[in-house]
This record gives structure tokens, C-alpha cells and sequence, in this order.
């Protein structure tokens, strides 16, 4: 069994911090803190996260490089996929124009967790808001692929409850998502259009069919197609057989609200981890909220990809 370290980096402690993107040119860590409205980027060699906020955006769901323009990024702004500029430095990144809107007569819906596949697509969901308490029971987002060629968005999966992780392994054609709503995770293959098929439950989280304390949120996938997944609520990411769904490795963080990881480094050996302080609970002590890496796991992941916009 692996031994691994958990590491608090030098970051500010998100409301809710999500969407950890590795971005292999310029060995840095992409990531939001969605209700601080503030985008992230840890840079490896400095040992330093810089921080930027966007004038008009209060809410940020996503962030993810653009290719072909190493200032531009996408981020999740209400229900629209929305185009920025900033140098990873600066604490202002400004709005360029607006790349897509879903769902216009759904004010009560935002973006949440999103990716891009190798072939440089943008794959995202909607939920309806946190507040209204109700997200289980509704079931009100859904599941998308953007084509930039024809500039529209194609529903993949509809009646989603929290579109959240979602990775891929390439070798096989496969796609994995968690709808956080269904405590499970999903397998589908995945067509050369982009399409899903053959759904099929890797994971459910239930134990003899009683709900666990968390749900599953954010997810990536290791080089040997092992899914890692985390817990909001849960202090865990689990390392998950994606054949047998058998759990290989609990990985224990130091508070309660895990939201998502990634893997990155020079040798994407090592797993970044998001967390929250706040979400609808009551504030979580120190260190909740901040970035986390974990080393020693033996493994390595699969990279990044900027999405492409052309």
C-alpha cells in the first residue's frame, strides 16, 4: 500500500474551492474558489499561488486554459462559458466576450464542475443553486458538450441533480462522471463525436442502501485508469478500482469538505486537492479551504488539456 504525505500549500483558504486544472507548459495549478469569485494559480517552481478576481463575476464556477493564447481562459459564470484575460500574475483578470449561455429561462441554475477531453472539447453541467435547498429532489441540470465548430452546446444527459467530476481514459475510450445527487460513478464509452453510451455504475457510495455522510464531488483518473474521487463532507479522496469498484486507498485530508483533485508536477506524480471552508454549513476551522498536495501515491496521472475554441 502506497505511503503518501499530505502538504497544505501556501494559498488563501477558499469558500469553495474547485476545478483544479494542471497545465503542463507552465507547470502551474489552475483553480477557482466558486462563491469567493476569485480565480487561482499555483505556480510549482515559486511555491506561490496568485490570485485574481474578474469585475462582474461573483461567482466562478470553472477555470480552463485556451489554446493557442496562453492569457486566455474560460471560466463558468452563471449558466454562460465565459472568455478572460489574465496573466497569471495580475489581481485583475478582465472580461473578453461571452462564449455560450445554456438554460436562459433557468436563473435558478449555474454551471458547476467542467473538463476538456484530448481532442480539446469542452464537457460541463448545470445544478440548480445551492440555496434553494431543494437539489435532490428537483433535479434540474444538465450534462453538456460545447462544439466550437458550430458554436452551440449539445445535451449529453438531462434530470442531473450536481454535475460534477468527470474524466477520461483515453486507452479505452471511457468516460467517468459523478452526478453528486446519485452517490455513485458512472462509465460510459465515448464515441469519436464526443458521444456517450453503455452506462455503467463503477461505485455506489451507499452501504446497504443507507445514504454515507458525503457525496461524492470532484474526480480524476491516474496513467493505470484508477479514479480518484472527493468526498464533500467525507475528509477523504478515495482511489477506486474503475473495473472491480473496489476502494484501493483512502486518502485522509486534514477538513471535512474535499472538492476535487487533480494531478500535475513535473512528473504529474503528484495529486492537488481542493477543499472548502464554507458551504452552506457553518464555517469550518483552518485549514479548510486550502490547497493541498499529496505525494508519495506511486502513481501517475494523465495530463490536461486546454480547450479549443477554433
Amino acid at each position: 500500500m502506497a505511503s503518501y504525505k499530505v502538504e497544505q500549500l501556501p494559498s488563501p483558504l477558499s469558500v469553495l474551492g474547485e476545478g483544479p486544472h494542471w497545465d503542463v507548459e507552465r507547470q502551474s495549478l489552475y483553480y477557482n474558489d466558486i462563491y469567493g469569485g476569485s480565480i487561482h494559480r499555483y505556480d510549482y517552481k515559486e511555491n506561490k499561488t496568485y490570485n485574481a478576481t474578474v469585475d462582474g463575476f461573483p461567482v466562478i464556477s470553472f477555470i480552463i486554459p485556451v489554446k493557442g493564447n496562453d492569457r486566455h481562459f474560460i471560466i463558468g459564470t452563471d449558466r454562460k462559458v465565459t472568455l478572460v484575460d489574465w496573466d497569471g500574475r495580475s489581481e485583475k483578470a478582465t472580461f473578453v466576450r461571452t462564449v455560450g449561455e445554456v438554460e436562459l429561462d433557468m436563473a435558478d441554475n449555474r454551471f458547476n464542475d467542467a473538463k476538456v477531453d484530448s481532442k480539446g472539447r469542452f464537457y460541463g453541467g448545470t445544478m440548480r443553486l445551492e440555496a434553494k435547498g431543494d437539489i435532490f429532489e428537483m433535479r434540474l441540470g444538465t450534462f453538456y458538450r460545447y462544439d466550437a465548430g458550430r458554436g452551440e452546446f449539445v445535451t449529453l444527459k438531462k434530470q442531473i441533480g450536481v454535475s460534477n467530476g468527470l474524466c477520461w481514459n483515453d486507452e479505452e475510450n471511457l468516460f467517468y462522471y459523478i452526478d453528486s445527487c446519485d452517490l455513485d460513478v458512472k462509465e460510459y464509452r465515448v464515441d469519436e463525436h464526443g458521444d456517450l453510451s453503455g452506462e455503467r455504475v463503477v461505485i455506489d457510495f451507499r452501504v446497504n442502501g443507507e445514504k454515507p455522510a458525503f457525496v461524492p464531488d470532484g474526480m480524476t483518473i491516474d496513467a493505470n485508469g484508477s479514479l480518484y474521487v472527493a468526498t464533500f463532507g467525507g475528509s477523504t479522496v478515495y482511489k477506486v478500482n474503475s473495473k472491480t469498484g473496489k476502494v484501493e486507498l483512502e486518502i485522509k485530508l486534514p477538513c471535512e469538505q474535499v472538492t476535487s483533485a487533480a494531478f500535475g508536477g513535473p512528473n504529474l506524480d503528484i495529486l492537488y486537492v481542493t477543499t472548502a471552508a464554507k458551504e452552506f454549513k457553518s464555517p469550518q476551522p483552518a485549514p479548510a479551504g486550502a490547497l493541498f498536495a499529496v505525494t508519495g501515491l506511486g502513481v501517475k496521472g494523465t495530463p490536461m488539456y486546454p480547450v479549443d475554441l477554433s
